[in-house]
């Protein structure tokens, strides 16, 4: 399914947001979520979801290992392989995704989901 921009839209599942809270010590009192059903406009599709804080630090641990890996004391280079081997299970998640659109909906009801998957739409 392709999405395009102005074209309307329609929330195939619900999509939880965030817990509810109430008062100065921030008590929850709920959960957030948009219902299944909600409709709205496409404003924005993207290429792809973006990279979580996780594969970044992948990107960055594997970047500092390739260029000094080889002048590193023995126990800072063990502690990075070991950092790096915590991290290989998302990046391995991130490669396998590959490619997917994102959007941004203005919801009929004035809230708007941006990045959201593809897939949590379906076009009217």
């Amino acid at each position: 399914m392709t999405l395009e921009e102005g074209r309307r839209v329609r929330l195939a599942e619900d999509l939880g947001l965030g817990e509810a809270l109430a008062g100065d010590e921030g008590a929850v009192v709920g959960f957030l979520s948009l219902g299944a059903g909600l409709e709205g406009v496409v404003e924005r599709v993207d290429g792809e979801l973006p990279e979580s804080e996780e594969v970044r630090e992948y990107q960055r641990l594997k970047t500092l290992f390739d260029d000094y890996g080889h002048t590193m004391p023995e126990a800072s280079r063990t502690r990075l392989e070991e950092q790096l081997a915590a991290l290989e299970p998302q990046w391995a998640a991130h490669r396998e995704r590959g490619s997917v659109v994102t959007v941004r909906v203005r919801l009929d009801n004035g809230l708007v989901l941006d990045g959201a998957h593809q897939d949590v739409l379906t076009p009217l």
